[in-house]
């Protein structure tokens, strides 16, 4: 585990929330210079507490704004490989978890509307050992 100061957990907090802050903004918000404030970064990323930069997509614009989270349950011979090799080939499927104890599976998925929703769901019962699954539509959301 790596040890992190005030001011690293500060840095980490404003890059989650903007990961194309330039240094020069995170240092005026952690009272150092740019210099110190890039040697942080820098660390963080070479110990790899920060492991990317990733850009936060509206899918509603991209025409999904339909989200929701299926319980999956697979037959008992069933390997985790398996099982997320299965998922990962279904587009609308955006991240899987796999998970101790009932169910399986945890699948977030992007969907049109509740019709698409309701094929993606299908899909996901058809394939492979799948023996049963439960949905939770998502009406909002927060993130940290």
């Amino acid at each position: 585990m790596v040890e992190l100061d005030d001011t690293d957990l500060a840095l980490l907090s404003l890059l989650a929330t903007d990961g194309r802050a330039t240094f020069s903004e995170l240092a005026t918000h952690v009272n150092l210079s740019v210099a110190a404030t890039k040697r942080r970064v820098d660390r963080l990323r070479a110990q790899r507490v920060i492991t990317g930069f990733t850009a936060t997509v509206d899918q509603a614009a991209l025409g999904r704004p339909v989200e929701a989270f299926t319980e999956v349950r697979y037959v008992g011979t069933s390997q985790p490989d398996e099982m997320i090799q299965e998922m990962t080939q279904i587009p609308e499927v955006e991240s899987v978890y796999t998970i101790a104890g009932d169910p399986d599976m945890l699948v977030r998925v992007r969907a049109r509307d509740h019709a698409h929703l309701q094929s993606v769901i299908n899909h996901l019962r058809r394939g492979g050992k799948a023996t049963g699954t439960k949905t939770m539509i998502v009406l909002g959301s927060w993130h940290r």
